[in-house]
């Protein structure tokens, strides 16, 4: 399977191809042995320098992720059971922390933890098929994996509660009138349309200063959570370590020469 450009390298979970890189999942469920390899495998992918933006997808047809598997956590006493949810949590923010932007591409089914995992992303794309939700509540639960915090800085309190309240599920078309993702398509015969458009994204993604745009994700993803003060001193320290790069310098050097820039991320 060809992505952008480069050529493939198969590792277990993870496809890499140039400077863009798709992380699949083939399991319906969220389970401890596949989230301690997700661990892994972002903790590699967070060190990478040359990866400029992330994808994550399900392989499984009509399922992006449908939340934790309540058949494993039923076995679960009440120490284990915390002891998971703390882990889906600190693995949530694990990706939200990856240094360069994330996709998740919902072209099924995002219920609770799923649904929170493509929280922790950075952009959403999602079919109008799409089903997602924070069901938690129907189950007598609430959102431990973030999704009780990333939603309503996201979508705002109000819309927030609602939906966490009532165990909503909302389609694609309505998730976008929201805010809750990014892009909503038509579902395509192969079932991967919310896949395509992430790529399509991404590709608008890639030609920009990898250095620049870690950079702005930093900044915002840091001053959204302070004083607006705190914020522009934050957006400050990200500028300083823009400015000596070589990037910076064929930015300009490309604007002047009018030339498309050749970003090399230092």
């Amino acid at each position: 399977e060809k992505m952008i450009g480069g050529v493939d390298v198969p590792t277990q979970g993870k496809k890499r191809s140039g400077p863009c890189v798709c992380v699949t999942g083939e399991h319906t469920s969220i389970r401890c042995v596949p989230c301690v390899q997700m661990r892994e495998l972002l903790s590699t992918l967070s060190n990478d320098s040359a990866v400029r933006v992330v994808v994550f997808r399900s392989l499984v047809p009509g399922v992006f992720c449908a939340g934790a598997d309540l058949k494993e956590r039923a076995l679960m006493n009440d120490t284990e059971s915390d002891l998971f949810v703390h882990g889906l949590r600190s693995l949530m923010t694990q990706i939200a922390l990856l240094p360069m932007p994330t996709i998740a591409a919902m072209d099924g089914v995002a219920l609770g933890g799923g649904l929170e995992l493509a929280l922790a992303c950075d952009l959403r794309t999602a079919a109008y098929s799409a089903q997602m939700g924070l069901i938690e509540t129907t189950r007598g639960l609430l959102p431990g994996a973030g999704g009780s915090q990333r939603l309503p800085r996201m979508i705002g309190m109000t819309l927030a509660k609602e939906l966490i309240f009532t165990g909503r599920r909302v389609g694609g078309q309505a998730a976008l009138e929201m805010g809750l993702v990014n892009r909503a398509v038509e579902q395509n015969q192969t079932g991967d349309a919310a896949y395509r458009e992430a790529l399509s994204l991404a590709r608008e993604i890639l030609p920009q200063g990898p250095i620049a745009v870690r950079m702005a994700k930093e900044a915002m993803n840091r001053g959204i959570e302070v004083d607006i003060g705190s914020a522009m001193a934050i957006e400050r320290m990200c500028y300083a370590r823009v400015i000596p790069t070589r990037d910076r310098q064929e930015g300009m050097a490309a604007f002047i020469e009018k030339r498309p820039p050749r970003y090399t991320g230092e």
